[in-house]
């Protein structure tokens, strides 16, 4: 089990990437993962989006999106770039807003509970996370996450469609982190500071308020109080329209009914 102590965070002087009159450039990690999907919506939005794969990619980011894909490659890719600490300054020391997605909440986590001896998460958010908790490929599923933000953000309130595919999970939170949303009792929206990472695929869901959420801290800080519960559904009949990633699939019976098999 790989632990790296939690975020020390310093004073932010302005976010970069956001000077008056320009769309805030938003750097996507890109050396592996989802990365596509979230730079189109983010496009959409209106932002100017940069594919994150050095680190001079980082000059002039306002803030970052850390996408789902294998964490693990992720991290070996983070490391072989030399990516990883000039990443974790970004995220930890400069406070640049970052939404991490499914992998990329692994990625920012401060433990792995079931990571390869090598791999050590950014410690950008103080939760513990176990990879692939709610199944397989065949086990994705959807869920309604109820989030109250939405409505003190100025978003619509109703029920956000998330995607869970081969999903991790948080098993621990620090005392400074939100929990924003649960499935079956376990946390899968987490939020400290300025960092936001989701077990799910916004990107997926045809649903741009977590995207908004981001771009939001840009101008008007990280937005009020936030609790969040969940309905799961069987997306063998999912909502319309049809969610990208995992229609036809079967949710997994057993996510969240007892113990995570250790």
């Amino acid at each position: 089990m790989a632990v790296v102590p939690g975020p020390q965070p310093a004073a932010g002087t302005g976010a970069p990437g956001s000077e008056p009159g320009q769309p805030p450039l938003i750097g996507v990690l890109a050396v592996q993962g989802a990365f596509a999907a979230h730079r189109s919506v983010l496009t959409r939005l209106g932002a100017r989006v940069v594919e994150v794969r050095t680190p001079g990619d980082l000059d002039g980011v306002a803030a970052l999106v850390l996408p789902g894909g294998e964490s693990t490659t992720i991290s070996m890719l983070l490391a072989f770039n030399g990516l990883r600490e000039p990443l974790r300054r970004a995220i930890v020391e400069e406070r640049r807003p970052t939404l991490g997605t499914c992998a990329g909440m692994i990625v920012l986590a401060r433990t792995i509970v079931d990571g390869r001896d090598d791999q050590v998460g950014l410690g950008a958010i103080d939760v513990s996370v176990r990879r692939n908790a709610f199944g397989r490929q065949v086990d994705s599923f959807e869920a309604d996450l109820h989030i109250s933000c939405f409505d003190a953000a100025g978003l619509a309130s109703d029920p956000f469609p998330a995607v869970f595919i081969r999903a991790p999970v948080v098993e621990d939170v620090g005392p400074e982190v939100e929990v924003l949303a649960t499935v079956d009792g376990r946390p899968v929206l987490c939020r400290q500071g300025t960092v936001l990472v989701a077990a799910f695929h916004p990107e997926l869901s045809g649903d741009d308020r977590l995207h908004r959420l981001l771009l939001d801290q840009l101008g008007s800080g990280s937005g009020g109080e936030v609790v969040g519960t969940a309905e799961r559904h069987d997306v063998r009949n999912p909502p319309e329209p049809a969610r990208l990633g995992c229609q036809n699939r079967p949710a997994h019976p057993a996510a969240g009914s007892g113990p995570i098999a250790r």
